[in-house]
């Protein structure tokens, strides 16, 4: 287990092998989360975006269960019949 020293100005370095194992450089920078008593450090993305590509993949596609309720609602509406009832 890594133990690090918070300085009289609040700083607390990262061991190396932890640095390294997540690929933390300088310059780089975490997230201080507090989980209720404890305090973690996560690497923030360097590149929010790409890290955030294709991680809907595979899912259903919201834009097609969009364009499918549109189209009920349009035949609905064409018959005259109410809208459907939400709970």
């Amino acid at each position: 287990m890594a133990i690090a020293k918070v300085s009289k100005k609040g700083w607390v370095v990262i061991p190396r092998e932890i640095r390294e194992r997540y690929g933390i450089q300088p310059g780089d920078k975490v997230h201080v989360i507090d989980y209720g008593g404890r305090i973690a450090l996560v690497p923030a993305a360097k590149d929010p975006i790409e890290h955030g590509f294709g991680l809907l993949k595979g899912g259903p596609s919201l834009t097609q269960a969009l364009l499918e309720d549109r189209r009920e609602e349009l035949e609905r509406e064409e018959r005259g019949l109410p809208p459907p009832r939400t709970q």
